[in-house]
C-alpha cells in the first residue's frame, strides 16, 4: 500500500545504481540511486481517470512501455530513495486525482465591451495626433 493511494507493493519495482554527484567513496561503491518502475495499466484500484490524468499531467515520467518511471538519489541510503519514490509518485497521483473545473462560456459585459471600445478609441486619436499629415 503507497499512503491512502490503494497500489499494493508487488506492483513497484525498484532498481538501483550509483548516484552521481559528490559523495566521496560512498558514491563510488555502493548502489543508493533508486529508480521505482509501476505500470499503471496493471492496478485495478485506482481509477482509470486518475491514470490517465498523470500520463496527461506529467508525460516525460512514462516510458514507451506504459511505465511510470521515477528516480530518487538525494538520499545518502537506499532506502533513503526509496521512500522519496514513493513519496513522489503518491504526490503525483494526488495531484492527477484532482478533477480540474468545467470552464463556464461566458459573454463579457456591455460595460466591459464599452470599456475596451473607449481604450482602441483613445489610443487611435492618439497616433493619429503624431502623425504629420493630420
Amino acid at each position: 500500500m503507497l499512503g491512502d493511494m490503494d497500489i499494493p507493493e508487488q506492483e513497484l519495482r525498484f532498481t538501483f545504481s550509483r548516484s552521481s554527484g559528490a559523495g566521496g567513496q560512498n558514491v563510488n561503491k555502493v548502489n543508493t540511486k533508486a529508480t521505482l518502475h509501476w505500470d499503471p495499466a496493471t492496478n485495478t484500484s485506482i481509477p482509470d481517470a486518475v491514470k490517465e490524468r498523470l500520463r496527461r499531467l506529467h508525460p516525460h515520467i512514462t516510458n514507451d512501455n506504459g511505465e511510470v518511471v521515477i528516480i530518487s538519489q538525494e538520499h545518502r541510503t537506499q532506502r533513503g530513495n526509496i521512500e522519496a519514490c514513493r513519496d513522489k509518485l503518491l504526490a503525483l497521483l494526488r495531484e492527477a486525482s484532482i478533477v480540474p473545473k468545467k470552464r463556464r462560456k461566458t459573454k463579457p459585459t456591455k460595460g466591459s465591451v464599452e470599456k475596451r471600445l473607449q481604450g482602441k478609441k483613445r489610443d487611435s486619436d492618439t497616433k493619429r495626433q503624431r502623425r504629420k499629415d493630420w
